[in-house]
């Protein structure tokens, strides 16, 4: 009997032993936020791509949690933070509690190969503050003339010639060959093609499931995102001969005031860093800022009372100057209204609809465990069309800007904390000096009025905001 004992023995210490496991897995996991995995290995990707961000969230708030709750988004278990206290939390953590994340989609189709398994943090490209120096107000002052003359040039060769114009399709191109040319000193349209159509392939698919097969958005994406790379290495690595053989010590755009910089260390960064960075400047110009200026053009648009406020803005600032004289900071400082009205767009249909962090602790929130290894998610949505922090929030209303503004965390486009958006006043600058030039030129009127908005990697109208252009009477 002793020796069957001591046989068994082994066995039952390792049958207690899992059911202490999975006792102490099920606890912990009654800890977690309520929600839902969603199916296997697909989580609630399909309800999040079939119903917008906007209603996902909304319904799961009511559901389970309206301060935060767990789904399963990307192949990874994820905590949605929501409302202002969610944003504060998360804001205040970074660097604390959390830690930038990409999805592995994005991270391939956008990274170099050697930085793809790296933590964000230990990219040292994307850790730089360099570029927050180098987009400040005070470094883009003297960009807002070379603005408004490619807006011009843009307006007179893709928008006077026609009655008809899409307004998506159109506003990609003006922000992207603004981008190259303040960026890289590119402005042959071929070349920027070169850059604009594999940049297409990458926006289109860096937010897809990661299926990497032969006609997937994701094989796509990662073709796109190569071809980019190729691209810029070529241009970076002209560009630095060029610098050495000149002794230039003055930034000429951008890339050469990445090139001349020094990070904390006294070291120049390499060509594939100073990639990583240009190549996420060039997708915020691709995709969030053209969304913007699309968003501002729809809303211009479709309410006549705010085109009329903004015309008379522009028109009084327009009569100040001569004829051929370009905008300039003192000009822009005087866009309040436009500013306003520019502000209430992006809170009803904001270019970004959130951002991802990584936890790097077990932490509570609300009364919930967030374990380490979990994803956050923060999201526009559920402030931005909350009532109880913008009364009647579906109206469109300029004068929420005027004064104080907002509460704290409420109002979020650009993110916010350590990790706001550097690209803030740069987005600002060229949303308004379009707007300045469209609203003297044009009078809008959409060609289909309840054109539906669908959600890619920004909100996009379904067939692009086709909208008639009235030229004012001279």
């Amino acid at each position: 009997m002793d020796a069957f004992l001591a046989s068994i023995l082994p066995l039952v210490v390792l049958l207690l032993s899992l059911y202490l496991v999975f006792r102490k897995r099920g606890s912990d996991d009654s800890k977690v936020p309520p929600g839902s995995k969603g199916w296997p290995m697909l989580g609630e990707n399909m309800e999040f791509a079939l119903q917008g961000p906007q209603k996902f969230v909304k319904a799961r708030m009511s559901k389970y949690s309206p301060e935060v709750f767990r789904t399963s988004l990307l192949g990874e278990k994820m905590a949605i933070f929501c409302g202002a206290q969610g944003n504060k939390f998360l804001f205040t953590n970074e660097n604390k509690l959390l830690t930038s994340w990409w999805p592995q989609s994005m991270k391939k189709a956008l990274l170099f190969p050697e930085f793809v398994e790296s933590n964000l943090n230990e990219v040292s490209a994307l850790k730089r503050s360099f570029h927050h120096d180098i987009l400040k107000p005070e470094a883009l002052k003297k960009y807002i003339p070379v603005m408004d003359a490619l807006a011009r040039e843009h307006l007179d060769a893709d928008w006077t010639p026609n009655g008809v114009v899409k307004v998506f399709p159109l506003s990609k191109t003006y922000t992207f060959a603004l981008a190259c040319k303040l960026f890289l000193s590119i402005t042959d349209p071929k070349h920027i093609k070169t850059l604009a159509d594999p940049f297409a392939l990458v926006t289109n698919g860096m937010f897809s499931v990661p299926i990497d097969l032969p006609g997937t958005a994701y094989n796509r994406a990662i073709k796109g995102g190569k071809m980019v790379r190729d691209e810029l290495m070529k241009i970076i690595t002209k560009r630095r001969k060029e610098i050495i053989a000149n002794n230039e010590t003055e930034g000429r755009d951008l890339l050469s005031c990445m090139l001349l910089v020094k990070d904390e260390d006294g070291q120049f960064l390499s060509e594939m860093e100073i990639s990583n960075n240009i190549i996420g400047l060039l997708v915020a110009s691709f995709e969030t800022t053209s969304s913007a200026v699309t968003a501002v053009m729809n809303y211009l648009a479709e309410l006549p009372h705010i085109y009329n406020g903004v015309l008379k803005e522009q028109m009084e600032i327009a009569k100040s100057k001569g004829p051929d004289e370009l905008l300039t900071w003192e000009d822009i400082e005087k866009m309040k209204y436009s500013w306003n009205v520019a502000r209430e767009s992006l809170r009803l249909t904001p270019p970004a609809q959130g951002a991802f962090r990584e936890t790097t602790t077990d932490f509570t929130y609300a009364g919930f465990t967030i374990p380490e290894g979990w994803k956050t998610f923060w999201t526009v949505h559920t402030t931005h069309k909350n009532p109880k922090f913008f009364p009647d929030p579906e109206t469109f209303d300029p004068s929420r800007f005027e004064g104080s503004g907002p509460a704290p965390y409420t109002f979020v486009p650009f993110g916010g904390g350590p990790r706001m958006c550097p690209g803030k006043e740069y987005a600002r600058l060229e949303v308004l000096v379009f707007m300045h030039n469209v609203v003297r030129r044009f009078k809008l009127e959409k060609a289909i009025p309840n054109e539906k908005i669908i959600f890619y990697a920004s909100p996009t109208p379904e067939h692009g905001l086709p909208v008639h252009l009235q030229p004012h009477k001279k």
